[in-house]
């Protein structure tokens, strides 16, 4: 009887492994999503400056009773303009609050002039630490908190048209749903 050498095993098992990897991979809900590791834990810690004339955002703002929204954007981010409406329109109706990431402050005071400021309070993120320390890949990018302060939702990129509508504003509805 012939004997086969391990060798002309080993493709066929190397190629089947990575088939039921990959498979695997296409089944995940959105495999365009980077999953948070906060979501269902404590906010991480926040920046301790602000921009001249704001109101400083603290830990404790996080941990008070109700829903929010903690927003990373900055002035020179253009998806950041373009979902600058929608955080208007959310903070008539809860807080919002805003970490300014990696901008000059005189660029950063311009752009909330210019278009509005809609954040009830601001931290000021000059060196990106406590975007790292939240998870933040890019700006923009906001979290639903709940009234403890933990995360209950991330969602990376604008607040516009369908992602707003289907994948941020149902996580929204639900979180105020249970509070």
């Amino acid at each position: 009887m012939a004997r086969i050498s391990p060798l002309m095993i080993a493709p066929p098992l190397i190629f089947a492994a990575l088939a039921g990897i990959l498979l695997w991979g296409m089944d995940r809900d959105n495999p365009e999503q980077l999953p948070s590791t906060f979501v269902g834990r404590d906010a991480p810690a926040l920046p301790v400056t602000t921009l001249p004339g704001k109101v400083q955002l603290t830990d404790e703002m996080l941990r008070q009773p109700g829903v929010k929204l903690v927003n990373f954007w900055a002035s020179w981010c253009p998806p950041c303009r373009a979902e600058h409406p929608t955080l208007t329109e959310l903070s008539k109706t809860m807080p919002v609050y805003g970490v300014d990431l990696k901008d000059p402050e005189p660029q950063a005071v311009r752009f909330l002039d210019e278009y509005g400021d809609p954040f009830h309070a601001i931290a000021t993120d000059p060196n990106g630490r406590g975007a790292i320390d939240w998870g933040v890949t890019a700006p923009p990018e906001t979290f639903i908190v709940d009234g403890e302060g933990k995360v209950l939702f991330r969602f990376a990129g604008p607040l516009v048209r369908e992602d707003y509508t289907n994948r941020f504003l149902p996580e929204l509805e639900k979180a105020l749903a249970a509070e």
